[in-house]
């Protein structure tokens, strides 16, 4: 640009006065014959920030951003005279944007000038928007409060660190706040639509310890109870076994999350199934989160930045589920420098990896984990142990990227694989795969979305050989599809909407048995597939009403088509299924709908503050669910089988309230909450006595439906800061089933409620660290839990010469209680700022007390005899040293 201005100097008689620096940002191509100057400058300057004026005849002075004014507009100053004054026409009219340049000479304040001046821009309101980052890993910052001084125009940043303002033309004083990055004044003279993005140094003070959470009171400040959040960096000091840092089992250290024992996969919450529970890996559903038999998590724990668990009121995006969501969130690589984090322990391995793609806008996220746990079994005593095989790994990358302060994407793609054999001729395997992109985008200031696309599938195999001729290869495929959009609008600061639309696609393979060699003996089958299509719309608003009362409210609405191709049987109404009641069968064309349902799902919430640091939260939801799990809840095999809804099994549905006191102690140190529930359920399935649930084409003769009830209170004690930190969760809670109807096959239990496999009344977890000092520390982890129940036999009979087993009603007695305690040393290593890598040493064991915790009681008769035994996974100490480095 440069040359054109030198180019015009040496065919005229003009001077020019810039600055340099201005020209050397822009290059410009123009071509111009017998054109005026003005026009030449005009066409010269249109896409950059400079303006010009012509002090004479010879002399143009180049301004950047603003306007030279040589004369005031008629009609500038007021008239104090009483005369009319003719005002100025359209064409001439303008309004210069004027600031206080004297203030500006005696202060240190810095001064940017945002977008070009016209004449037409003092009268003008302009959007200034940009990102926000930190200045040391280029990180955004979320939550930092942008506000113009003196004013109440401000507004905060998003998790990608964008913000957005509306301001009118002239000078402003922008300041940002937050807590853990330093503050800043800067003075912005807007003059259009512009950007101005931040980099924020970490605020450092020199005490002899800080610690530093913007969400301190969000326990009693929320609308929504039932809440967990899961800090990943705060567990590694837990004990847990073989030293993997594992987030899914600190989970169930927390009031109203348990498992049916040790070593068993899912979740139960607040007395629900395990298929009940929606588990979302960056918005993709993952089906089976655990490796060998739930021993080890399927989480990596180095690549996994946010855990929110609801397991009260879900916020009304969510569906499909009834009793909880676990939405976990990967973390967003290092845009400014590689990163990495390695564990390494006896049985298993860990890697985390941060590549910075295009700074400050990209980064990939790279993080796999593997066990080479196959030594610990050829080693053991037992020679029956020593073929076995266990093994596993999961790998996860993650790839974001910022367009700009508007414009967001993120992908995220993971696979696990497990395969054992223990003890038997069957070789299993199962894997997880998942694909989700998310797509961000800002509209205003007042409006933003996502629309979010993902892909889940899990399937399982097995391979038997033995030495009858009876080898079989068998399988089972789920696989899901979804599209979302999930939009938000902040009204005004008492209403937020969220609304948003959403649809998925199940495509479910039963399961198949093929012959394992051409001498098999075994008869091929294969189960028809089944699709189902769910979709929802949804609304919810955040209502402050005033300062004590704060509701969320929302309204989702569900509608679930079960979908052909499939030939489905009727039976005769009020029968038993069964294939002596089959009347008819309908044979249902491709995408074909076979029977619909659906309903209004309501999610609502209060938050009532009864003093500053105490509050009262009450809810209500209900909410359907499609797919069901075909299980009996006391196997370790990841073999379970999912069963859409179709004309013959109906969803599952369910009615929850809560009420619950939140307060905290010296200045948010200490944390309480009391919550007590109830939950009233419809269609949960449960099998029939000997029911033969997988590769079974005919899975509705096998099962019943009946009511759930379940209900309990929780309660947690939690200290956030200071040398001996923790938390103490208690839960009671009781799970209990009815299976009733006409006919002695519908009826268990003389029709009357029973435990359900998973009710165990009483929870009680410790989880203690004590830091010694900034290096060394100690933790705790101790566990109670009532033991699940079981149906044992309680007598025998002859019949026509027949020995038979007379079994006491379902679930009347209980295994032996559960408890274990575990301690572990933790060092860290110096903190010098300046080396390769900071490293951490975790020494534990794993049930201390050497408890012979059964997982299950079962029944053999031997001679004659009933005998029983009694599994279990863990019944020594089982001690553990884990190496861990970050660079």
């Amino acid at each position: 640009m440069e040359d054109v201005i030198q180019k015009i100097e040496q065919e005229t008689d003009l001077h020019f006065f810039y600055v340099e620096d201005w020209m050397k940002q822009s290059k410009v191509t123009v071509n111009f014959k017998n054109t005026p100057v003005d026009t030449v400058l005009e066409q010269v300057f249109e896409e950059t920030l400079l303006n010009f004026h012509l002090l004479d005849n010879s002399r143009i002075v180049i301004t950047r951003s603003n306007i030279i004014y040589d004369r005031l507009p008629q009609g500038f100053f007021p008239d104090t005279t009483g005369v009319a004054v003719e005002q100025p026409t359209a064409s001439t009219k303008y309004n210069p944007v004027f600031y206080n340049k004297e203030t500006r000479s005696n202060t240190t304040t810095e001064t940017v000038y945002i977008g070009k001046e016209t004449q037409a821009t003092g009268s003008g309101y302009f959007n200034l928007s940009g990102r926000v980052t930190t200045h040391e890993t280029g990180e955004p910052i979320s939550n930092l409060a942008v506000l113009i001084k003196g004013t109440e125009i401000g507004t905060v940043t998003d998790q990608n660190g964008q913000y957005s303002l509306r301001l009118p033309a002239g000078e402003h004083l922008l300041e940002t706040r937050s807590f853990g990055n330093e503050d800043i004044l800067t003075r912005v003279v807007i003059y259009n639509d512009g950007v101005y993005n931040l980099k924020l140094r970490e605020d450092y003070e020199l005490l002899g310890e800080v610690l530093v959470d913007s969400d301190q009171a969000q326990n009693v400040e929320d609308a929504i109870g039932g809440t967990e959040n899961i800090n990943v960096e705060e567990i590694k000091n837990i004990p847990l076994i073989l030293g993997e840092r594992d987030v899914m089992k600190v989970a169930v250290t927390l009031p109203g999350i348990s498992t049916t024992g040790e070593g068993s996969a899912g979740f139960n919450v607040r007395g629900g199934k395990t298929d009940q529970n929606l588990i979302l890996i960056d918005d993709a559903v993952i089906y089976n989160p655990a490796h060998f038999f739930g021993i080890f998590s399927a989480i990596n724990p180095f690549t996994t930045g946010d855990i929110t668990i609801y397991k009260g009121n879900i916020p009304a995006q969510f569906g499909g589920r009834l009793s909880s969501v676990f939405d976990i969130t990967s973390k967003d690589a290092n845009t400014e420098k590689f990163a990495g984090e390695v564990s390494v322990g006896p049985v298993t391995s860990n890697v985390a990896l941060e590549i910075p793609v295009i700074k400050e806008k990209s980064g990939l996220l790279i993080g796999g984990r593997s066990t080479y746990s196959d030594w610990i079994l050829k080693n053991l005593d037992d020679e029956s142990l020593k073929d076995s095989k266990a093994s596993f790994y999961d790998v996860i990358a993650k790839y974001h990227h910022n367009f700009n302060d508007k414009t967001s994407l993120r992908t995220t793609g993971y696979y696990s694989r497990d395969n054992f054999s223990i003890t038997s001729d069957s070789l299993f395997n199962y894997q997880n795969l998942l694909f989700s992109m998310k797509l961000n985008h800002k509209l205003n200031e007042k409006n933003d979305g996502s629309l979010i696309v993902s892909n889940s599938n899990y399937n399982f195999d097995i391979d038997y050989e033995s030495d009858f001729n009876d080898n079989f290869t068998s399988g089972y495929k789920i696989n899901e599809t979804e599209i979302k959009l999930n939009m938000r609008y902040l009204h005004s600061a008492a209403h937020k909407f969220d609304y948003g639309i959403s649809t998925k696609l199940y495509n479910v393979h039963p399961g198949e048995l093929e012959p394992l060699g051409s001498e098999s003996i075994v008869e091929p089958l294969q189960i028809p597939k089944e699709k189902g299509l769910e979709s929802a719309i949804y609304i919810a608003d955040n209502f402050k009403v005033n300062d004590k009362l704060l509701l969320s409210a929302g309204l989702r609405y569900s509608h679930y088509a079960a979908l052909g191709e499939k030939t489905q049987k009727i039976y005769e109404e009020g029968l038993p299924q069964s294939e002596a009641t089959v009347i008819d069968s309908i044979q249902y064309g491709k995408n074909e709908v076979i029977e619909t349902y659906g309903g209004p799902e309501v999610r609502l919430s209060a938050r009532y503050f009864l003093l500053p640091d105490l509050s009262l939260k009450l809810s209500y939801n209900n909410a359907y669910q499609y797919i069901h799990t075909l299980s009996n809840n006391t196997t370790v095999s990841p073999t379970d089988t999912y069963k859409l809804t179709d004309k013959n099994i109906k969803p599952q549905r369910a009615d929850q309230y809560s009420l619950g006191l939140y307060k905290n102690f010296d200045n948010n140190m200490y944390e309480v909450s009391l919550e007590g529930y109830y939950k009233k359920s419809e269609n949960i399935l449960d099998y029939k006595v000997g029911a033969q649930l997988f590769l079974n084409e005919n899975i509705e003769t096998e099962v019943l439906q009946g009511e759930g009830r379940s209900f309990g209170a929780e309660f947690l004690l939690k200290k956030t800061e200071g040398r001996l930190n923790g938390w103490l969760g208690y839960t009671y809670s009781r799970s209990e089933l009815k299976l009733d109807g006409n006919y002695r096959e519908q009826i268990v239990n003389s029709g009357e409620y029973f435990p359900a496999n998973y009710d165990k009344p009483h929870d009680l977890s410790v989880v203690a660290n004590y830091k010694v000092t900034q290096r060394f520390s100690f933790s705790a982890n101790f566990v109670y839990q009532t033991g699940r129940p079981v149906t044992y036999p309680t007598g025998k009979y002859m019949q026509n010469g027949i020995e038979y087993v007379l079994y006491s009603d379902r679930n009347q007695f209980r295994i032996p209680d559960y408890y274990r305690l575990d301690l572990s040393f933790n060092v860290e290593g110096n903190h010098k700022i300046k080396k390769f890598a900071h490293s951490f040493w975790n020494i534990s064991v794993y049930n201390v007390l050497g408890r012979n915790n059964p997982y299950s009681v079962f029944f053999v008769t031997e001679q004659g005899e009933v005998k029983a035994y009694k599994s279990s996974i863990f019944s020594i100490p089982v001690p553990t040293i884990t190496y861990n480095f970050r660079f």
